[in-house]
């Protein structure tokens, strides 16, 4: 895949090699040679050898778990001339001075489109299968940090008060996890349990503890980002006004090829449960709904929330007593868009709010105002750069405006700033 695709843009894929590839070796190097005392980078860009890209970050639905982000791609070994064997010790991806691969498991690898990350994360698996026609081809599987995390485990842990956000600081600075990655962890909008109920076991998984922070108490967002950063966002609530992207068919709009509408059963919670570790139980029901529904039940165990009121707050968060409607899912491919929004879209991340209209016949238009929960991507020399956006409801809110027949209001759309 050479770097330029097609009405797509320039891209980049980079393996770190372990090594710094032009640094200067006693015995080794020429004095006036190209090696400096430092190195440069070790970081080899592949980008030319690659045949179709496709990558996976978030959740499809609200109500799932974010795990790994993953990666894979595909490498022509025949258009690298063989240097990416890795029983080739003259490859220049080869370390000398170790002897071994530099293209392996566990580097770390990085994609840009542009100067914009699309991934970040490490090598898993690196298989390279050998063709008799010689079109050897390696496929490279990758994940991103939460791979660490999930290899990662706790020892005995007596937890203080703590916000969510503040509890996920904690772990990731514990000695035997010291987190080194880039992070945005929010304070967090809950405040978790810490008597004797909440200790941690000796043995505890760091991304099961993490994710248990998330999916029993906050109920917002952990993921990684496009560069790697280990994110952390608040319970979802109110969304202020104001899309990345407006998606449409209408004009000058960004272009799609295909919304998907959801509306099943399978939305409806109409009894919730929490119960904390403590042994506090709160259940939210709505009767109308189970009378019309069934009863249809989220029970949520293991909670880490001991407050009363935040885990009666929890059980009625999760309520969804009426099946609605909604677009859960919009795809592109950015040949359909100009080059500014091409940069626009590619910067599109979890958390963010698009805008979509959809002409449906014989009623309209409908528009919505929704936050990316997950991001599909695939990259290939026939198929250009085409991305999935998953995508929930959210509560959209408006800046108060003095004076404004709509917006100057102040009630549940109308906020001030």
């Amino acid at each position: 895949m050479p770097g330029v695709v097609a009405s797509a843009g320039d891209y980049t894929v980079e393996l770190d090699t372990g090594f710094l590839q032009d640094a200067f070796i006693l015995n080794t190097s020429l004095l006036n040679g190209p090696d400096v005392l430092d190195g440069t980078t070790s970081y080899a860009d592949i980008t030319d050898f690659v045949t179709g890209v496709n990558y996976k970050r978030g959740r499809s639905t609200p109500f799932d778990q974010f795990g790994a982000g993953t990666m894979s791609f595909t490498l022509n070994d025949e258009l690298a001339g063989g240097l990416l064997n890795p029983f080739d010790t003259t490859s220049p991806f080869y370390d000398p001075t170790e002897n071994r691969p530099g293209l392996a498991p566990m580097r770390r690898v990085r994609i840009f489109r542009d100067t914009t990350p699309l991934f970040n994360g490490i090598v898993e698996t690196y298989n390279y299968q050998y063709e008799l026609d010689r079109q050897n081809i390696i496929t490279v599987n990758c994940v991103d940090d939460f791979y660490l995390l999930a290899n990662t485990f706790m020892d005995a842990f007596n937890p203080s008060a703590e916000t969510s956000g503040q509890r996920i600081t904690t772990v990731l600075a514990l000695p035997e996890v010291d987190y080194a990655g880039a992070t945005a962890i929010a304070t967090g909008t809950v405040d978790l349990g810490h008597a004797s109920a909440y200790d941690v076991a000796a043995g505890t998984n760091v991304l099961a503890y993490l994710q248990q922070i998330n999916g029993t108490a906050e109920f917002g967002r952990l993921f990684m980002s496009a560069n790697g950063t280990l994110t952390f966002q608040e319970r979802i609530g109110q969304t202020l006004s104001n899309p990345v992207a407006v998606f449409s068919d209408q004009g000058t709009d960004f272009k799609y090829r295909n919304v998907q509408i959801e509306f099943d059963a399978r939305q409806v919670v109409n009894r919730s449960v929490v119960t904390g570790l403590n042994g506090t139980t709160e259940t939210e029901q709505d009767l109308p709904s189970q009378a019309t529904y069934f009863v249809q039940t989220r029970d949520i165990g293991q909670s880490l929330l001991h407050v009363t009121g935040q885990i009666e707050a929890a059980a009625a968060y999760q309520l969804a007593p009426q099946p609605q409607p909604r677009l859960t899912a919009l795809t592109l491919n950015l040949a359909m868009l100009t080059n500014l929004q091409r940069d626009t879209v590619a910067t599109i991340d979890i958390g963010d709010t698009i805008e979509i209209t959809v002409d449906v016949p014989n009623m309209g238009t409908i528009t919505e105002e929704l936050s990316v929960e997950g991001i599909d991507g695939e990259i290939s020399l026939d198929g250009g750069h085409t991305i999935t956006f998953y995508t929930a409801d959210t509560t959209v809110v408006t800046l108060l405006i003095l004076s404004d027949n709509t917006f100057g209001l102040l009630d549940s759309t109308n906020v001030l700033g």
